[in-house]
This record gives structure tokens, sequence and C-alpha cells, in this order.
């Protein structure tokens, strides 16, 4: 999955919290999310807040799915509100691989086989 998919998938399932998301589709949220609020709070730092405001659930949305992807929980992403060690954690799942078998939560996330080709090239 590349930028551009993950960012669709992830708008497009804006407060979808069944399913799973893998990897490469919530960091690249998270990237997408970060990039977009700070694009934003340089043109206007309230307008940053709005946009920051506007991702808020489709980024809570796609943690939950990544979860789900390795198996927990969405409801650990409380975990946020404990410093630290909270933080760890849910990084830690963040970089797990994804379980390749179907869990409680659905099957495996589809994995996009074809690679990245620069525009223009065949």
């Amino acid at each position: 999955m590349d930028f551009g998919q993950a960012i669709r998938n992830c708008l497009s399932n804006y407060a979808t919290f069944t399913g799973r998301a893998g990897r490469a589709e919530f960091w690249w949220f998270f990237l997408f999310n970060v990039l977009a609020s700070m694009a934003a709070s340089i043109i206007w730092h309230r307008l940053g807040n709005l946009v920051s405001l506007a991702l808020l659930l489709p980024s809570v949305a796609v943690g939950a799915r990544r979860l789900h992807d390795i198996g927990k929980s969405g409801w650990f992403q409380l975990l946020w509100f404990v410093p630290l060690i909270g933080w760890i954690f849910l990084i830690y799942w963040a970089v797990q691989k994804s379980d390749p078998q179907p869990n409680e939560y659905g099957g495996p996330p589809a994995i996009d086989a074809t690679p990245a080709l620069p525009p223009g090239a065949v």
C-alpha cells in the first residue's frame, strides 16, 4: 500500500472501527496527519487545529483497526492517556507484523504485491 492508497482508504473508512489495517496503512496515514496539520498551521494556527480535529476520528479508527490486525482490542488506544509506559506499548504494537491468519476481527488486510513505480514508468 502506498501513501495515496492509505490516505484514500483511511478517509473512505472515516469512522469504521471494524476490520483490520496493516502497518503501511497506519503509518502512511500517521505521516499524512502530521504533514497536513503542520502545513495548515503554517498558514494559520487555528487552521492547523481544525485539520487536526477533522482527522481525529479517522486516526482513532485506523488505530483501532491496526490493533485489531495484531489481535488486540481497539480500546487499548486508551493507553495514550498513560504517559510514557502506555505510549511505549502502543508504538511497540503499531510496528508489529500483521497476523497472517484470520482472527476475531476478520481476515488479514489485503497486501498490494505490485511494487511502487515512479510516475510514467511502465
